[in-house]
């Protein structure tokens, strides 16, 4: 079985970098990948290595408040943080927490044995649901204490398929399961894996944290003006249709808008502003302009979405009609209600949760948009007891890095 997977990883691999020439995310995915084992000299063979992985951006924010604490509590050790996707590792590259910052090579037998052997971590953390054959195999040969972080398992998995022995033996790997929720962990259990706990997700613990720290920011003061304002975060072109078509033809004059696109690519951005007809603004214009007297703010930059969202009166979160939800814990933590597209997001336990809490609401199409839009806008108190839901939810769900702390504690 191995053969054949990694006959299939060297076949996919050889089209990957085919598609490279064509697709400028594939192209960062395969030379990014070229400067890993450079990065990864300043390892040295006496160095003491903690290891996190993570897949992408959403699970970088679920390792980051491992990685915060591993700094303080054991400064005499090096943390290497390796990403999958392009996505994550572009946007976090420069991490200052990290003494390297760097893609995880591709899953083949040889680049996992090198990286492993350069490595050398003392504990490998991984996070979610990054389960590669080699690595896993790997890291057991090895010897090297291994535990998975806000794990989430689902009966679809091949893992509990009754064809699925063979996937189930990469789970050997794992010294510890902490996972989100009761059903993971009866999953785990129902194939003999007991060594699990119901941690629940650190990204709570994540949000929480936003909450003490500066989240002012003097242009978006300035922008909204003491006005009902709706912060559309992450947003992906489906997402962007329909808040378009309501900023043209539903909106009052006293509502603002923020939009903060997933791409900001400049071609993508001006024709979103071009199809506004409202007054509207670029976040790169603000510098030559009243930003009072504008009713829409389109974000071309990154990095500044979190803080805005500490303005919002009412967040829409993008990706839902789209690839996939993106974070709706950064808003929940603000205590404002939260809309999201209703298609992509099942498989999202917090978006499921809020929705039966009715903290958030979720829309397929404009006229839903239009309806639960207005009706937040309109009845303060459904505004107020959708904010606090949502807010209450984060609180009493935080608490999962000081279980793993402790854990990781008796392994180091």
């Amino acid at each position: 079985m191995i053969f054949i997977y990694n006959l299939f990883a060297h076949i996919t691999y050889f089209f990957l970098k085919i598609s490279s020439y064509f697709n400028p995310k594939m192209k960062l995915f395969i030379t990014g990948r070229k400067e890993t084992f450079s990065k990864l000299a300043s390892i040295n063979t006496n160095d003491k290595v903690l290891w996190i992985h993570a897949a992408s951006l959403g699970e970088f924010e679920q390792a980051r408040p491992i990685i915060e604490n591993l700094k303080i509590l054991y400064a005499n050790h090096k943390i290497v943080v390796t990403f999958f996707s392009p996505s994550g590792y572009e946007i976090r590259k420069n991490y200052p927490l990290a003494d390297v910052v760097c893609y995880l090579p591709f899953d083949t037998r040889l680049n996992i044995k090198k990286f492993i052997t350069t490595v050398q971590p003392k504990l490998a953390i991984l996070i979610k649901y990054e389960f590669w054959p080699n690595l896993l195999f790997e890291l057991k040969k090895s010897r090297i204490p291994t535990i998975l972080v806000s794990g989430i398992f689902r009966k679809k998995q091949h893992f509990f398929s009754i064809l699925g022995f063979w996937t189930r033996s990469f789970l050997n790997t794992f010294q510890h399961f902490f996972v989100q929720d009761e059903n993971s962990k009866h999953l785990l259990n129902h194939i003999n894996f007991y060594n699990t706990t119901v941690s629940g997700d650190t990204r709570f613990d994540r949000v929480l944290n936003i909450l003490e720290q500066n989240n002012t920011l003097d242009f978006i003061t300035t922008f909204k003006n003491n006005k009902y304002t709706t912060v559309a975060g992450s947003t992906w072109k489906e997402d962007e249709e329909l808040l378009v078509e309501y900023i043209n033809t539903s909106a009052t004059a006293e509502e603002k808008f923020i939009l903060a696109p997933h791409n900001i690519n400049p071609s993508q951005i001006k024709k979103l502003k071009e199809s506004i007809t409202k007054k509207v603004v670029l976040y790169s214009e603000i510098n030559d302009v009243s930003l009072s007297n504008y009713q829409v703010l389109i974000v071309d930059t990154i990095g500044l979405l979190t803080k805005i969202y500490a303005y919002a009166d009412v967040a829409y979160v993008g990706g839902g009609l789209a690839t996939g939800l993106h974070n709706i814990l950064e808003p929940a933590t603000f205590g404002i209600p939260i809309v999201f597209g209703d298609q992509k997001h099942q498989k999202f336990k917090e978006a499921v949760d809020l929705k039966t809490l009715n903290g958030a609401e979720s829309i397929s199409n404009y006229e839903e948009m239009n309806r639960i839009f207005t009706s937040i806008r309109e009845d303060q108190k459904l505004r107020l007891m959708m904010g606090d839901t949502c807010q209450n939810y984060v609180a009493k769900n935080a608490g999962a890095t000081p279980l793993i702390i402790d854990y990781i504690k008796t392994i180091l």
